[in-house]
This record gives structure tokens, C-alpha cells and sequence, in this order.
């Protein structure tokens, strides 16, 4: 199947996803990939808790010029998934593997019986680098990364972590988080520098790398983790003046217009309705609630743009070292726009590092459009994330949009298939899971790939599988039914048509879960 049939594919009928990509097929595929691609450098960038539709490129109104020219000049995907939640997605991007077979399933812990693309990619004589939140137990150095600043912990103030600072008001945060800066571990991390601001500093360490390793004769893998737009909200003020007034159409006027903008570009299948509307009515707020409900958006949309300007800054500095052309860069997003509520501070305004608020729900329903529900659901509006995929050397359809459903787990798949890395079945003494996912390597050239097994999801109450075109998906009771085809916004419950096949998928989805805990190799005590 060349890339130009994926996106009418789509709409006969999803791949089947896949759980296991064969030695043989890994082995073969690596060797086509090096005959014809010199070991690339690789960028992977993720952002934290931002939603399908807010870049530009799949129809948002949020300035990300970056972005947006990443996938101009590359691939969108539209069924790349998550697992609704922060770390155990950040689990399946770096080993490979579901987070319930690696220790991650349930609450954030460290690695188990697993490798990280860090560990991996050495074997391949990469210079691996890491900059931003890892949310796990343990420092990245000690995972097969080189260099490593960034929050090891989960989300954090964005202009100060740590304790107050002389002359500024005190940084609001929920418990102290843990930060790490190559071996040393701080508990917690109050930068001295005034203009410090997570996105810009992830970013900052990112080019010193660059810049320090742009000399040796070995290619690099750069793995960006912002927090943005992950709450407190808190942004520049200059970046979020830039937004003001913008969202006093209200919730429903901007997320139809995001809508109408996935139509145009053929991003999403004119089949697919959309969703229910998620949020309440906005004529019916007063003047100075809709102007609360625009600067929160407005801070929000702020945090996407300095994260695309920081992106931006990166490109730069790849096409400055004359790396552009075989770089391959990955943008993503860890889960949907989130509806959780968080509020903390006193005095101060949102936006300030005074001040912990959140994005909520109405306008998390906007961030995911055209889907239901938001992160922690195992419905398209949790797991569905946008990537984008930037190689010139390989990917020659510019601006394509790619319809073949894909997940984290296929990053180190994809990895390995590039750089002729090996993927061991033990590691440290410690046996391996095999690889989950598949390689997206034909993809990037435009060439047949294998159909897949079944894709799974559980965190929380959520949970689904999803096997060629149909999704069954729960949150906390009765299974649903979808048929993706031609119901990606999982408008129409098919459970009662079709009881033999929730019957097929519930027991598929049953038995999964069970091997992930009772087949995995026992964790260390």
C-alpha cells in the first residue's frame, strides 16, 4: 500500500493494529532502510496535555508557524494514538512497550523489564539527549541518555519549581517536584535565572547540546518533552496580550470554526459528525465571565505558541548545523486536552507564577475537536493525538495526510528499524518485552505496510480495543461500540447490533490486560 492510497484506505476500513513486529520483519526492513538512508539524526518532540485540533496544521487558530511548516513539508498523521494519560504514555514512547508491561501502568515508577530508546539508540552509536519532563522514579542518565535537564517528576510551576525567590511572590506549586540536571538530583529546583520559563529552558539546554556535540562524527537523538500546555496556566505576558479577545466568540463559535478548517484541509472524513457539544452555553454568561473564559483560553493558546517559537529556534539551529535534510523530527502530544480543574494561589494574576489555574472542560472539548471526552478517557478525545513527521531526505509527499493508525509504542519500532539499532532480549540482567509496536519507516517512504493486530488502552476507568475498523471503549461502565470507518467521533453506539463481536473484542481486550501483569517478567524488589 503506497502512502498516496492510506488516506482513501481509511475510509473502507482501518489497518489492523499490531501488538508484536517480528524479528524477521524488523530485520528485513532495517536492511532496505540502510541501503537506501544513512543513519539519521532523530528529533522527537512532545508537548504535554494539548489537544488533536489546536496547531494550526489540524485546524487550530493558535499561531504555530513551526509546526505548521513541519507538516507542510512532511506527513500529518490522523489516528495516532495515546493512552490518555502523562506517564504511561511517556512509558510507551520510551520502551516500546504498553505501560502496564513495563511498571507504569498504574502510578509512575520506574522502567521495568524494558529498554528506553536511550539505551537502544547507543547501541546504534547515537549521542542521546533529553531535555524536559520525564515523570518516572528515575534520573535518565541512568537509562541510556548522555545529558539530561528537565522535570523528572510530573507537571510544575512553570517560572519557578522551587522555593521563592528574593523580590517575587511566592511560587505556587502542589508538592515538591524533583529535577534533574545530568547525575545531580534536586529536591527542588529553584533556578537563579529571572527569566527562567520551563519551555524556553527545556529548549535553552537543547540547543547548548547541540551545539556542544555539533562536531562529532556520530549522529544524535534529541528527545523534547515540554510541559506546555500542561496547567498552572502560566505564560509571557506579551505572549498571552497576543490572544486577548480572541475567545469571545465563545466555545462553540470556535470550535466549529476549528471544524470547518479539518473539513477544508481534509483532515477529517466529511462522514464524521461532530461530537457532542461538551461545555454549557455561552450567551448565557455575563460579560465578565466570558472575559474570564477568554483570558484563560488566551493564556492557554500562549503556552502553544512559545512552545512553537521554541520549536522553531530548534529547526533553526538543525538547518544552522547543515543537519536538516537527514533529521527526522516528530512532533506529538501525550494525551487530549484535559478537563481536570485545578486551582491554587491567592493573590495575583492567572497566568503568574502566583496563580495555579486550569484550561476546564468547555474549552478542553474545543482543544479536542472533533471528538468526545478529553485525557484520562479511552474515547478519541483521550487518545487521540496530532503527529506530524519531517524527514526531506525520505519523506517526499509533501503535506500528505496519513490515515494508518499508529500509537507511541511504534517510535521505538521505528527507531530501530532507521539506524540498524538492536532491540535485546535481555538487558542489564534483566529479561526484555518484545517490542509492541511497528515500524512507520514505509510510511515515511511512501511504501506497503503490513496491516496490524489489535491496539489496547486501559488507565484509570477507561478502556478499549480497537481491531481493524471497530473500538469498543468504557469509562467506568457498559461497553461501547464503534466503527471507525465512518464514526471516528464515536457518535453512534453500535453494542446492540453486534453482540457476538463485543463478546470477541471484551474477551480480546480481557485476555491483553491479564498478560500484561502475569506474563510480564516479575518486577525487582
Amino acid at each position: 500500500m503506497k502512502l498516496t492510497s492510506i488516506t482513501s484506505r481509511c475510509g473502507r476500513e482501518a489497518a489492523l493494529l499490531g501488538i508484536v513486529l517480528s524479528t524477521a520483519a524488523i530485520v528485513a526492513t532495517r536492511a532496505s532502510a540502510q541501503d537506501d538512508v544513512a543513519r539519521p539524526n532523530i528529533i522527537l518532540i512532545m508537548c504535554d496535555d494539548m489537544g488533536f485540533s489546536d496547531i494550526g496544521c489540524y485546524g487550530g487558530e493558535i499561531d504555530t508557524p513551526n509546526i505548521d511548516r513541519l507538516a507542510a513539508g512532511g506527513l500529518r498523521f490522523t489516528q495516532f494514538y495515546n493512552t490518555s494519560k502523562c506517564f504511561p504514555s511517556r512509558a510507551c514512547l520510551l520502551t516500546g512497550a504498553y505501560a502496564q508491561q513495563v511498571g507504569m501502568g498504574r502510578m509512575f515508577d520506574k522502567l521495568e523489564n524494558s529498554v528506553t530508546l536511550g539505551e537502544v539508540l547507543r547501541t546504534a552509536g547515537y549521542r542521546t539527549l533529553w531535555t524536559g519532563k520525564h515523570h518516572g522514579n528515575e534520573n535518565p542518565v541512568t537509562r541510556g541518555f548522555d545529558r539530561y535537564y528537565g522535570l523528572r517528576d510530573g507537571c510544575c510551576n512553570h517560572f519557578n519549581p522551587g522555593e521563592q525567590r528574593e523580590g517575587e511572590g511566592m511560587p505556587v506549586r502542589k508538592w515538591k517536584r524533583y529535577w534533574c540536571i545530568d547525575e545531580k538530583t534536586y529536591h527542588p529546583y529553584t533556578p537563579t535565572e529571572k527569566d527562567f520559563y520551563t519551555t524556553d529552558y527545556f529548549t535553552k539546554y537543547a540547543l547548548s547540546y547541540l551545539e556542544q556535540y555539533k562536531d562529532e562524527d556520530k549522529p544524535f537523538f534529541l528527545y523534547v518533552a515540554y510541559t506546555a500546555p500542561h496547567d498552572p496556566l502560566m505564560a509571557w505576558p506579551e505572549d498571552i496580550a497576543k490572544y486577548r479577545g480572541k475567545y469571545m466568540a465563545g466555545w462553540e463559535k470556535v470550535r466549529d470554526a476549528r471544524h470547518e478548517r479539518q473539513l477544508e484541509m481534509g483532515l477529517i472524513d466529511k462522514r464524521f459528525k461532530l461530537s457532542g457539544r461538551e461545555s454549557g452555553d455561552w450567551d448565557s454568561l455575563s460579560r465578565e465571565e466570558k472575559e474570564k473564559a477568554d483570558l484563560t483560553m488566551a493564556i492557554y493558546a500562549a503556552m502553544v505558541d512559545r512552545m512553537d517559537q521554541n520549536i522553531g529556534k530548534i529547526l533553526d539551529k538543525v538547518k544552522e548545523l547543515g543537519e536538516e535534510d537527514n533529521t527526522l523530527v516528530l512532533f506529538c502530544s501525550d494525551n487530549g486536552g484535559s478537563a481536570e480543574m485545578v486551582r491554587i494561589g491567592g493573590p495575583g494574576r492567572p497566568g503568574t507564577m502566583t496563580r495555579w489555574t486550569s484550561v476546564g472542560g468547555a474549552w478542553a472539548n474545543v482543544s479536542n475537536t472533533p471528538f468526545r471526552k478529553y485525557k484520562n478517557y479511552s474515547h478519541e478525545g483521550g487518545i487521540s493525538s496530532p503527529l506530524v513527521a519531517y524527514w526531506p531526505k525520505v519523506i517526499k509527499q509533501q503535506g500528505a495526510i496519513v490515515r494508518e493508525p499508529g500509537h507511541l509504542i511504534d517510535f521505538m519500532a521505528t527507531f530501530v528499524d532507521i539506524t540498524g539499532a538492536e532491540y535485546p532480549n535481555e538487558f542489564d540482567g534483566r529479561k526484555i518485552v518484545p517490542m509492541q509496536g511497528r515500524s512507520l519507516l514505509p510510511i515515511f517512504q511512501g511504501k506497503d505496510i503490513d496491516e496490524r493486530k489489535p491496539l489496547f488502552w486501559q488507565w484509570s476507568r477507561g478502556k478499549a480495543v480497537r481491531k481493524g475498523r471497530w473500538k469498543l471503549v468504557a469509562f467506568g461502565g457498559d461497553w461501547q461500540l464503534y466503527d471507525m470507518s465512518v464514526d471516528r467521533t464515536e457518535t453512534n453506539d453500535l453494542v446492540a447490533e453486534n453482540p457476538e463481536l463485543v463478546r470477541e473484542l471484551s474477551l480480546l481486550w480481557d485476555a491483553w490486560y491479564t498478560g500484561c501483569y502475569d506474563k510480564a517478567p516479575p518486577r525487582k524488589k
